[in-house]
């Protein structure tokens, strides 16, 4: 079975609440996910990093940090935090009620084995191995102390692996983000990882992070061994993390396919940072316009999308960008999705339905001011058959909801765009005869 046939949605605690989201927390967005966003294909909840951490904090990581780990070294969730899970009930009672509103549950966790499991030469489950001799203790990552690597040459390690991903599927994890795998790119820690996964007897959508100038190189293993990785590192509510995802998303969009997705990141819309790594609690710094901008970028390249936000707190515009039909259509089903012109500011892109009666036109404004255009047809994507007739389209601005205004009096058919700076403009292209809704 292929998993992730269409690019993952959901909502990810790392923009809102950092290290330290609770468990009360979890269960509030996945409640209000169900109720209102689950309808619209918005169906996995994922607790991101150091859930293990008793003594979490924002803004930052405890190095050398006590860990909530079982006795073969593998983490367990922090009972202060996750009250549930006391007892070595692990992850298991809250992916239960999550499961229960018919949400999907996922976790984060770091590449490699903890610290403080080869500290103390934990035993790794069903060998006569502890974590010492596993460890790789030169492999580290740069921004967080918890764990050592592995050294994939001891077969001790892939044991290690194998552990860790029968917890959680005995947990009923559905979702896994393993981080500290793509910069530099750990190609050996990511196949021993999957092999994991496939020995645990449970589907698990893997996520790989961070991304950092990842390399179209690495695409044929990535789609061998993730259903999802990370273009770019975190991108957070500024500018200028939105508009340069314009060009690594157009590097990976025509690879796009059922079961591997390229992912341009979380989305940092709504109200975020009420304990996160960065700055302190508000509403995104985004702009409207540039919020749509990056929703319409997302969904016409097809990224998975992961909301950051605190759901019950954000605001009322932040549930009508995530549930708008025409825009989530191009990212559910589409086709053929495509940069087709860069012009100073001005920004297309598109795309078709599978069955080709429907095309989608994306015309992003990168600049300031406000940008007017008379678009020829021919630009946004339409073939020579398509404007032979040029009665044969009508079109739907999706954020707008107004019929396109297309002149065919003079010169070939064109659509007439206006556009806020830092906005977008997107079209859901009919055949004439047919009902745009």
């Amino acid at each position: 079975m292929t998993l992730a046939m269409t690019p993952p949605m959901g909502w990810n605690s790392w923009d809102c609440y950092g290290t330290t989201v609770t468990e009360d927390e979890v269960l509030a967005n996945a409640a209000f996910m169900a109720r209102h966003l689950l309808p619209f294909g918005w169906d996995t909840v994922v607790v991101d990093i150091q859930w293990y951490e008793p003594a979490a904090r924002a803004g930052g990581y405890n190095d050398g940090a006590e860990l909530e780990l079982d006795g073969f070294g593998r983490q367990l969730p922090a009972a202060n935090r996750f009250p549930s899970a006391a007892g070595g009930a692990g992850f298991k009672p809250l992916a239960d009620r999550i499961h229960e509103m018919g949400l999907k549950f996922g976790l984060h966790i770091m590449r490699g084995i903890p610290r403080q499991a080869v500290r103390d030469r934990l035993p790794v489950e069903g060998t006569a191995c502890t974590a010492d001799e596993v460890a790789d203790v030169s492999s580290l990552c740069e921004w967080n102390a918890d764990n050592y690597g592995l050294n994939l040459q001891h077969p001790g390690s892939q044991a290690y692996y194998d552990s860790q991903l029968r917890q959680f599927a005995a947990w009923g994890v559905d979702f896994v983000k393993a981080d500290d795998m793509l910069g530099p790119y750990f190609a050996a820690e990511i196949d021993a990882y999957r092999q994991a996964i496939s020995r645990s007897g449970r589907d698990m959508v893997l996520s790989l992070s961070p991304g950092r100038a990842l390399s179209l190189s690495r695409l044929d293993h990535l789609r061998s061994t993730a259903q999802m990785w990370r273009v770019s590192d975190d991108l957070w509510d500024v500018w200028e993390d939105v508009e340069a995802q314009f060009g690594r998303m157009a590097r990976w969009a025509p690879h796009q396919r059922p079961g591997a997705w390229a992912d341009a990141d979380m989305l940092p819309v709504g109200r975020i940072a009420l304990r996160a790594e960065r700055g302190s609690e508000r509403l995104s710094r985004l702009t409207l316009d540039e919020q749509r901008t990056m929703l319409t970028l997302w969904c016409i390249s097809r990224s998975p999308l992961m909301l950051g936000c605190d759901l019950p707190s954000s605001p009322p515009e932040t549930l009508a960008l995530l549930t708008n039909t025409d825009l989530l259509e191009v990212h559910h089903a589409s086709v053929n999705n495509r940069e087709l012109l860069r012009d100073g500011d001005l920004v297309l892109w598109a795309a078709e339905s599978p069955t080709s009666d429907r095309r989608f036109v994306a015309v992003f404004n990168t600049g300031r001011e406000e940008l007017i255009r008379k678009i020829p047809l021919a630009d946004l994507g339409l073939t020579d058959d398509d404007r032979s007739d040029r009665l044969k389209w009508r079109a739907r601005e999706a954020w707008s909801g107004k019929d396109a205004v297309i002149s065919t009096l003079t010169g070939p058919p064109a659509a007439h765009v206006r556009v806020p700076g830092h906005g977008a403009a997107f079209f859901r292209f009919t055949r004439s005869a047919d009902p745009v809704a």
